[in-house]
């Protein structure tokens, strides 16, 4: 199994810390390999395989287990005596009423509990309510760049990237790195895996063009404020009648889903985070790809898009930033302080770079500041103050941002 060290290291350190260790992320970004690369670093620690109890409850051969009272007496039956036990749950929420079983587990001693499934129902009030403060919610995106050329083997070239950019980033899409017709069916199938069972089926949505209408749209609009109503009228005018209530739902749907996500923007001057005016970013590149398949792609939009999910990655809370009339991309906050960073193609026309540093330095304070672009010529340049970084060298940590 290839590795996710960064996730890995998530898991080890709150291990046996009394909070249920909660995994999510969209379809097939790596949460049951993760699971087992854990399970790998427990047997490697000495932990014995009676003390490790897992299940898939998408394995047909543990149907009879997605009963909540059968699969709590299965788990309990298989609890040690006098040392810890580490229960495993993928995909948690095939079974009805799973938070019970969890909460249950949670208030047994010595018993360490890890859970996976898919976003829309992690996210759901049920287990958020149920478990309020008892839990810890690890986050999973697909491959970063950096992983992205661990698991091709590839060196760190724009054909490296654009590939990245083009076929997106989940796991397998790495291992099919040199069959491209074939990465492109199995993004396919994870796209309509998400759209028909995590949106579709969970919503009760029986129109599914309406919802391949709204994908389409905001496929097409990322890092762009998205108008609800827009996208109404725009439906409503091919014929097909759908409310802007109708819409909002959708739209909130695929973010439960993981397939979008929502970034609000942030009045830097005045300290607060405003709700109108977000936009929106795709967690794969490839999910575009396939949705526009033919038109021209934005490639300050795709730059901005891989910017901000490396962020979250990095774990920086992200926010779009409002310093008077400008815009800043992106505010990233962390515990340790924060960063802005605006995000281009190319700076090299002066006008163009006048307008990418003209926000950063409206900024009053002494905060890290970041233009990151495709251009090797100006890669290292302090524009008094500002660094501005080649967004590949950034991505796969190859500059020093701490200076």
């Amino acid at each position: 199994m290839k590795q996710r060290p960064e996730y890995l290291k998530r898991l080890i350190k709150w291990k046996e810390k009394h909070l249920i260790k909660v995994i999510t992320g969209v379809r097939r970004c790596g949460k049951s390999t993760l699971m087992s690369l854990f399970i790998e670093y427990l047997k490697s620690t000495g932990v014995g395989d009676d003390q490790i109890v897992a299940v898939n409850l998408e394995d047909i051969e543990n149907k009879q287990l997605l009963n909540n009272q059968v699969l709590y007496d299965y788990l309990k039956e298989r609890l040690c005596d006098g040392k810890y036990t580490y229960v495993f749950i993928d995909e948690v929420q095939q079974c009805p009423q799973f938070e019970t079983v969890v909460d249950s587990l949670f208030l047994k001693e010595n018993v360490d509990v890890y859970i996976t499934g898919s976003i829309a129902y992690m996210l759901s009030g049920e287990l958020i309510t149920l478990l309020s403060g008892r839990y810890v919610e690890i986050r999973m995106l697909p491959l970063s760049f950096s992983e992205y050329l661990s698991f091709t083997g590839n060196s760190r070239t724009n054909a490296a990237f654009n590939n990245y950019l083009k076929y997106g980033s989940f796991p397998y899409v790495a291992a099919l790195d040199k069959e491209t017709s074939l990465a492109k069916e199995y993004i396919d199938g994870i796209y309509n895996t998400i759209l028909i069972k995590d949106v579709a089926k969970r919503e009760g949505i029986r129109d599914i063009s309406v919802l391949e209408s709204i994908v389409t749209h905001m496929s097409g609009h990322i890092g762009r404020s998205v108008s609800v109503k827009k996208i109404c009228d725009t439906i409503n005018a091919s014929g097909r009648k759908v409310s802007i209530n109708t819409v909002e739902r959708y739209m909130r749907a695929l973010t439960d889903s993981m397939m979008f996500c929502k970034i609000d923007r942030y009045d830097i001057k005045a300290g607060q985070s405003l709700k109108t005016l977000g936009k929106y970013y795709i967690v794969d590149s490839g999910f575009r790809d396939l949705l526009l398949s033919g038109s021209a792609p934005d490639l300050g939009l795709l730059l901005e898009n891989i910017v901000y999910l490396e962020l979250i990655r990095r774990g920086y809370k992200v926010n779009i930033g409002k310093i008077a009339d400008k815009e800043v991309d992106f505010v990233a906050r962390h515990e340790s302080g924060r960063n802005y960073y605006q995000v281009a193609v190319t700076t090299l026309a002066p006008d163009t770079l006048t307008n990418e540093l003209e926000p950063l330095q409206m900024i009053q304070d002494h905060h890290p500041k970041y233009l990151l672009t495709l251009d090797e010529f100006n890669a290292g340049v302090n524009h008094n103050g500002i660094r501005q970084y080649n967004v590949l060298d950034w991505l796969t940590n190859a500059v020093d941002t701490a200076t």
